[in-house]
């Protein structure tokens, strides 16, 4: 009979992240599992468990008890309880653990909210806002002529910037794509590729020391400059809704705005359509700079 060997449950933790690595994760995905595992970790070594092999059900459950009654939101709890089941998960089919205690245990109930719109006048406002700082202005205005994800425009070099194109790369789970740039896009990034830190390193998007712009400092940078345009409740990825949208209402066939914006399903494209059901113009293949 095949025994499993107690491991530290730090070990696990250790070993799971440095899987996510060989995977090629993003940075931030990497970050986020090890802090919601520090996370269960703490609570685990206060109930007097460090070993990974005898962490129970009971004990998770716990745990999600624990995080409700700290001011957390049922989302949130959901978020942490992945980050979870993944790791558990992977313990479990590398033959580090006899059965997966997670799997049991399950995500609250929460309700998605559609995503936000920006209307003409919101996005107007945040382009002025942020039109004197340079970089943050072509950040915002290739994620609304684009599309793009955060974590994939922090991943662009300046070699995947053509004169009519952008070329994303394949990030994560999601595939590479190509998406043209129209004329908004081009002014914003060319004013600041003229600006931007001479540096060997080929990231699109550096700081002014010449080190790679970070997810989390994009993401802060916008959402400031969102409450300076008066614009409550944004955030940074209701660009990329903004953009599915607008051109789904300008007529443009889902199935175009759905490779543009890189959706894997086109179910998820078409959803947006019940968003914006009365607003949708005649059909046309052209994308239009919003």
């Amino acid at each position: 009979m095949n025994t499993i060997d107690p491991i530290p449950f730090s070990s696990a933790r250790e070993q799971f992240i440095n899987y996510l690595k060989s995977q090629k994760k993003a940075t931030a995905t990497m970050v986020a599992y090890g802090k919601d595992l520090d996370q269960l970790g703490t609570f685990l070594t206060d109930r007097k468990i460090t070993q990974a092999t005898t962490v129970r059900t009971e004990d998770i459950e716990a745990f999600k008890a624990d995080l409700a009654t700290k001011s957390y939101t049922p989302k949130s709890v959901s978020r942490k309880l992945n980050s979870i089941k993944t790791f558990f998960r992977y313990l479990r089919l590398n033959g580090i653990l006899a059965y997966d205690p997670a799997e049991g245990v399950a995500h609250p109930r929460y309700e998605n909210k559609p995503p936000r719109i920006l209307s003409k006048m919101e996005y107007r406002a945040l382009r002025d806002a942020c039109r004197s700082d340079t970089r943050i202005y072509a950040i915002v205005e290739l994620m609304l002529q684009t599309g793009i994800r955060i974590g994939e425009l922090a991943n662009l070099t300046t070699d995947d910037i053509k004169d009519e194109e952008i070329t994303v790369a394949q990030f994560e789970s999601h595939l590479a794509r190509t998406i043209p740039l129209n004329h908004a896009a081009r002014e914003a990034l060319t004013q600041y590729l003229s600006i931007r830190h001479k540096t060997k390193d080929k990231t699109l998007f550096v700081t002014k020391t010449g080190r790679p712009l970070l997810v989390r400092n994009i993401r802060t940078a916008i959402e400031r400059y969102f409450k300076l345009a008066g614009i409550d409740g944004a955030k940074v990825n209701d660009l990329r809704h903004t953009f599915v949208a607008h051109h789904l209402m300008a007529g443009v066939s889902p199935e175009t705005v759905s490779k543009l914006a890189g959706h894997k399903r086109l179910s998820t494209t078409e959803r947006y359509l019940d968003l914006i059901k009365d607003q949708v113009e005649g059909r046309t293949a052209r994308l239009e700079e919003l």
